[in-house]
C-alpha cells in the first residue's frame, strides 16, 4: 500500500539528465480574474487579465522542462494563423523545441474564468489540433526519450510514442484512440473530478500499468497503491489552471527517472501545489535546482507568460 502522505520535497532523490517530449495540444487562452462568475445578463468588471499559450500539451512541456533545465521537445498541430505563430514563439521562449504540423485551420482559443476561491472555468472556441502519425515530423526521435506525455493524438501517433522507454497519457486523449492505439501506457493520468477523464478498469486493453486518479484538494488515488494526499496549503489558492497537468509532468519525469511510486506521486503532487501559487499555468510552477543531497524549490519571477 502506498504512503498516503507526500514524501518531503528535500527528501526527493535528484533527477537525474533527462530527455523528455509531449504529444499533445495547444490554446490560446485568455485568462479572465473576476470576483465570481457572471450571472445570466449579468455584466461583471474583470479584476484582471493576460493571454497566454496553454492547454494540457504546453503546461506539461513546460513543467518538465523546468524539472529538467533541459529543453523539452513538443509535438503538437498549430493553426496557420498569426494565433498559432505567436503561440509558437511563446512555447518556444519558455524552453520547449517544437514540431509542428501546421494545419489550416484556426489555433484553438479559450476563455478562462479564475474566480476569488481561484477555481477556473474554461469556455474552448474551436477544434482541438493534435499532431498525427502521418505527419512529417521528427517522430524517430522519440526513441532517445526517457519518457514522453500524450495529450492529444491519433492512434498512429500514439504508437510513435511508445517508442519511449516510459509512455504516460491523459484520457483525454479519448479512450477510443487510445484502444485503437493498442499500446501499452506505463501511467494513464486524469482527474477523478471531470467527467471528460474518466476510465474505468478494463476499457483498455491492454490496461495501463498504473492507473492515478486525482481529486484537488484530496489528492487522489493510484490503482495499483492506493490513496494518497495532496500537501497541506498554509496559502490560498492563486489559480487552479494547470494544476493538474503539473502533477502529471512530475509524476511523468519521476517515472522516467526509475524513481519509486511514492516518490514519483510526491513530486508529482509538488508540482500540482506550487502551480496553484501562481496566476495562469506557469508563474507558479515548480523549478528544481540542486542543493546538495536534495533539490529546492525556486518560482520564476516575473514571467510574462503567466
Amino acid at each position: 500500500m502506498l504512503t498516503a502522505i507526500p514524501l518531503p520535497l528535500e527528501d526527493l532523490p535528484p533527477l537525474p539528465p533527462l530527455k523528455l517530449a509531449v504529444v499533445g495540444h495547444v490554446e490560446m487562452v485568455s485568462f479572465v480574474e473576476v470576483a465570481q462568475l457572471p450571472s445570466a445578463g449579468s455584466i461583471t468588471a474583470a479584476k484582471a487579465f493576460h493571454q497566454c499559450p496553454a492547454g494540457g500539451g504546453a503546461v506539461v512541456a513546460v513543467q518538465l522542462a523546468r524539472l529538467t533545465g533541459q529543453q523539452v521537445r513538443f509535438f503538437t498541430a498549430l493553426g496557420c494563423d498569426a494565433t498559432g505563430e505567436q503561440a509558437a514563439r511563446e512555447l518556444t521562449a519558455m524552453g520547449l523545441e517544437l514540431h509542428v504540423a501546421w494545419r489550416q485551420a484556426p489555433t484553438r482559443q479559450a476563455i478562462t474564468f479564475i474566480d476569488g476561491d481561484g477555481e477556473r472555468t474554461i469556455t474552448v472556441i474551436g477544434e482541438r489540433l493534435a499532431a498525427h502519425g502521418s505527419d512529417a515530423l521528427p517522430w524517430q526521435v522519440l526513441s532517445d526519450c526517457d519518457g514522453v506525455f500524450v495529450t492529444a493524438a491519433d492512434a498512429a501517433a500514439l504508437r510513435q510514442a511508445r517508442r519511449a522507454k516510459v509512455l504516460t497519457a491523459t484520457p483525454r486523449v479519448r479512450l477510443g484512440v487510445l484502444q485503437e492505439a493498442g499500446v501499452q501506457l506505463d501511467a494513464l493520468i486524469g482527474s477523478a473530478l471531470d467527467p471528460a477523464e474518466t476510465y474505468r478498469d478494463g476499457e483498455l486493453n491492454p490496461p495501463p500499468t498504473l492507473v492515478l486518479r486525482t481529486e484537488g484538494a484530496r489528492g487522489g488515488q493510484v490503482s495499483p497503491g492506493g490513496r494518497f494526499l495532496a500537501p497541506q496549503r498554509e496559502r490560498p489558492v492563486a489559480d487552479t489552471y494547470g494544476a493538474g497537468d503539473s502533477f502529471a509532468a512530475g509524476v511523468t519525469a519521476a517515472l522516467a527517472a526509475k524513481w519509486p511510486l511514492a516518490a514519483a506521486i510526491s513530486l508529482g503532487c509538488h508540482c500540482g501545489a506550487a502551480c496553484l501559487d501562481g496566476k495562469g499555468p506557469y508563474r507558479g510552477q515548480l523549478r528544481l535546482a540542486e542543493s546538495g543531497p536534495g533539490w529546492i524549490r525556486g518560482l520564476e519571477a516575473g514571467s510574462g507568460s503567466g
